[in-house]
């Protein structure tokens, strides 16, 4: 009878699976994938079932291309503040200091208001407040 010692294995020993690698999907592949999850009423988690893959990884390859088109629009940071063109006119009846309209939260009589950035022209007439005037602001930041 022969007596032979156990075999114990090291961790770098041990068999490991070398044929597991992740998948690698073309360009053009997430491109079409990502424009025809961007059209509306579209579902990423259906349109990532149909092509086999995780809708996350959809998820992720639409923020990567959303992100890469702001950036792409973005002004260069070096660049010099943009000037736009304001036109003031007299209002028919403006408010006095010390009326209910001038007040903060309150709204500012009828008039209209007309902003004109990057080809598009909005105009927000009649009866405006401050607070949908800052949200049409606070849109427009966000946007640019």
């Amino acid at each position: 009878m022969v007596c032979t010692k156990p075999m114990v294995h090291t961790m770098s020993e041990q068999d490991t699976r070398a044929d597991r690698s992740r998948r690698v999907h073309s360009a053009a592949f997430k491109q079409d994938l990502v424009v025809s999850s961007l059209v509306p009423g579209a579902s990423v988690s259906a349109l990532a079932l149909q092509a086999g893959i995780n809708a996350n990884l959809l998820f992720k390859w639409r923020r990567m291309h959303l992100r890469s088109l702001r950036e792409a629009s973005a002004p260069a940071a070096s660049a010099a503040p943009l000037l736009l063109p304001v036109t003031l006119a007299a209002p028919s009846s403006a408010p006095t200091a010390g009326s209910a309209a001038a007040r903060p939260g309150h709204s500012i009589g009828t008039g209209s208001i007309e902003i004109d950035i990057d080809g598009a022209r909005i105009r927000l007439r009649g009866a405006l407040d401050e607070a949908s005037l800052r949200c049409v602001l606070r849109a427009l930041r966000e946007r640019a």
